[in-house]
């Protein structure tokens, strides 16, 4: 059975990238504090790329482009079912 996912608050994540930063190797944190070394690598990464833990900050531009065309891609899908009952409700009167 899976393990429940846990959350991390950003002041713990913080914490754990300033032990790295000052010279405890990782398999030492991963290990005494129970983490996957993917989260602390990307908390890393996060940390010195823009200093946020946040997804949204941490998207690249296309990223960002990819996510509003598909909002966009879904809205205009809606709108295109809503015409087309509109048309066969309009067809039968």
């Amino acid at each position: 059975m899976p393990q429940p996912r846990r959350t991390f608050t950003d002041e713990f994540k913080k914490q754990m990238v300033q032990l790295f930063e000052s010279g405890k190797s990782r398999a030492s944190i991963v290990k005494e504090y129970g983490l996957t070394a993917s989260a602390l690598d990307r908390w890393i990464s996060q940390s010195q790329q823009t200093g946020s833990f946040s997804a949204k900050d941490n998207r690249t531009p296309e990223e960002n482009e990819l996510l509003s065309l598909r909002k966009e891609v879904q809205r205009l899908k809606m709108e295109n079912d809503i015409l087309k009952q509109a048309a066969l409700i309009m067809g039968r009167k």
